[in-house]
């Protein structure tokens, strides 16, 4: 009997498209929250008392994407029943053009020694937060499996054990990591983006906490009885530095600024579509397996442009250029970021939560238990909230949103947070295949 099933795609289109629309949108909203954020009594001075600015700058595009204003990616049935497939290019604009823009712009007042001088604390809490990622998923996988043990079951190509792995790549270190788990564990790609839904969603609540707790971070400081001399002497140092220099900025001040971030981003983007060619043919050179698929890092074209900005933004530090910090330079890098955020919250639909609820249940309790590492390491070193934050998102969130959690420290603070990215890239497919090995033995338990 011939089978006459017909899939009936639903129509997601949101109220606006336009991507002009949109970034105006996005942009009234983070005008509002800058605004009201602004009032010194009232409403809104208690509302941010509680919840922080960054916050409600990634949440409210997430609840204009939930109500189907905006949105990401969305599906077009005409009236004749043809399907077409829509998408923003606002994300790719802002990790694109944006961060890189601010990057350097933010690095331009580095001070190189002062970095230093954080000490050891950032890498251990990068570390916690690579074992808590490796541990988490198996123990995912045993606690969900013991609960509902469907849930990680499949057989061959759809076991889901593979398709975790792709998680465990994209949280320890990006999406080159994740594709290159993809590749070695074989993972059904009509079922893959089932996992990148729960990467998106797991990622993006994860980070929402993280922002959420930024606005309470003295007081969770004060818990941990982390030490934090060293931020607040780099704070101090930079602010001071900044106000030494700070001048009412000319039109010239501005378009060497503009010269300085875009110029940057261009010659970033040139580096690094001839590096990642360079070593694409190197590491496809290598024979199939897991050592080619270590290096497969290396032909992603977004971790050299992230690496040639940062090193453009230290050694611009050292010349001159550091005094245009004084025309406003990290203020201007923090109006990229504020847009990068938007944009990524954009990409958070909460209503998707309840789809393949019990692949949700799995990321969830795989991010507490890296939460949970986290937090006890924190409170064993006395690390500071910084540290947990931006060493978490170094692994979960990678170069596109590390930045974003430690400018929010303070601008200066961002190649802090690049630097342990670009490092968990490196480290990011040998520490999921770990992590998936123990997995594929959890899910047989």
């Amino acid at each position: 009997m011939q089978d006459t099933t017909v899939e009936i795609i639903k129509d997601t289109t949101p109220l606006f498209t336009n991507d002009t629309i949109v970034f105006g949108i996005l942009m009234l909203a983070l005008g509002f929250i800058f605004y009201t954020s602004s009032k010194e009594k009232g409403f809104w001075k208690n509302f941010y008392g509680v919840v922080p600015a960054l916050f409600v700058a990634y949440f409210l595009p997430a609840l204009l994407t939930t109500f189907g204003v905006i949105s990401p990616e969305w599906i077009t049935v005409s009236a004749t029943g043809e399907a077409s497939v829509g998408s923003t290019s606002l994300y790719y604009m802002s990790s694109r053009y944006l961060l890189p823009a601010a990057l350097v712009l933010m690095t331009l007042s580095i001070d190189v020694k002062g970095v230093i001088n954080l000490g050891p604390k950032a890498l251990i809490m990068f570390f916690a937060g690579t074992i808590g990622i490796v541990l988490g998923g198996p123990l995912a996988v045993l606690i969900v499996g013991s609960i509902h043990p469907e849930a990680v079951g499949g057989e061959g190509a759809d076991a889901v054990w593979r398709g975790l792995s792709t998680l465990a790549g994209s949280w320890i270190g990006g999406g080159a990591n994740q594709t290159a788990m993809l590749e070695i564990y074989g993972y059904n790609q009509k079922l893959y983006g089932g996992m990148v839904f729960v990467d998106i969603v797991v990622a993006n609540i994860w980070m929402a906490i993280i922002l959420f707790g930024i606005g309470k971070s003295a007081k969770i400081d004060k818990w941990l009885k982390a030490d934090t001399s060293a931020i607040e002497s780099l704070k101090d140092k930079v602010s001071d530095y900044s106000k030494k220099v700070d001048r009412n900025p000319s039109l010239t001040d501005l378009m060497v600024l503009g010269a300085i971030a875009f110029g940057t981003v261009s010659f970033a983007h040139f580096g690094a579509d001839i590096l990642s060619g360079f070593f694409t043919s190197i590491v496809n050179g290598i024979p199939k397996g897991i050592t080619r698929n270590i290096f497969t890092f290396l032909d992603s074209s977004f971790f050299w442009m992230i690496s040639i900005t940062t090193i453009i933004g230290v050694l611009l530090s050292f010349t001159k250029l550091k005094s245009y910090e004084g025309a406003g330079a990290s203020k201007f890098g923090s109006v990229f970021i504020y847009i990068l955020v938007a944009s990524i919250g954009m990409k958070m639909d909460l209503t998707l939560i309840f789809d393949n609820m019990w692949l949700i249940v799995i990321g969830l309790v795989w991010m507490s238990v890296h939460a949970g590492l986290m937090i006890l390491v924190a409170k064993l070193i006395r690390a500071p909230y910084f540290f947990l934050a931006v060493g978490s998102q170094a692994n979960v969130g990678g170069a596109a949103s590390a930045p974003i959690v430690a400018s929010a420290f303070h601008p200066s603070l961002a190649t802090v947070g690049v630097l342990l990215a670009v490092f968990g890239y490196a480290i990011g497919t040998v520490a999921a295949i770990l992590c998936t090995v123990m997995m594929q033995l959890a899910s047989v338990v």
